[in-house]
């Protein structure tokens, strides 16, 4: 049996969860200590267990000034990057600088709270346009009355 089945075997884990472990030691330690605040995720952190140390210093240095990390998918791309000899700063930087879809803002209403304002037989789509039809009448208005004045 090999180790790192034994270790899953034990550990209640699967061998590749184990595999991935043993791959953070690949990390350098401030990397490696954000995996373990919470700050990065694991399939992320694996990723990035493949850039040269060089490489995750650049990144490190990318996200403390920017204040952000890296999504699985920005993950990947800086992976295949730094395989293909393509990762320099500037390329980390543009990745680090995208934004991510779930870290778009968003804003959210209640239906209970719309709801009254519309007929019952309208859709949340039909709702959906309706709003945003009256919203594009408000700043036509709005730009009108700051012009005039």
């Amino acid at each position: 049996m090999r180790t790192d089945e034994l270790i899953a075997q034990q550990s209640g884990e699967s061998r590749n969860q184990v595999q991935r472990y043993i791959r953070l030691t690949n990390l350098i330690p401030e990397i490696l200590q954000m995996v373990d605040q919470g700050r990065i995720a694991l399939t992320p952190a694996v990723e990035l267990s493949y850039l040269k140390e060089s490489e995750q210093r650049d990144l490190l240095e990318t996200m403390e000034s920017e204040d952000c990390t890296p999504s699985l998918s920005q993950s990947q791309q800086l992976k295949k990057l730094s395989q293909s000899g393509e990762l320099d700063m500037d390329r980390i930087f543009e990745l680090m600088r995208q934004p991510k879809a779930n870290q778009e803002e968003k804003l959210r209403f209640d239906m209970k709270d719309i709801r009254r304002y519309f007929p019952k037989n309208y859709s949340t789509e039909k709702i959906q346009q309706t709003i945003l039809r009256l919203l594009e009448k408000y700043e036509r208005n709005w730009r009108r009355n700051r012009d005039e004045r």
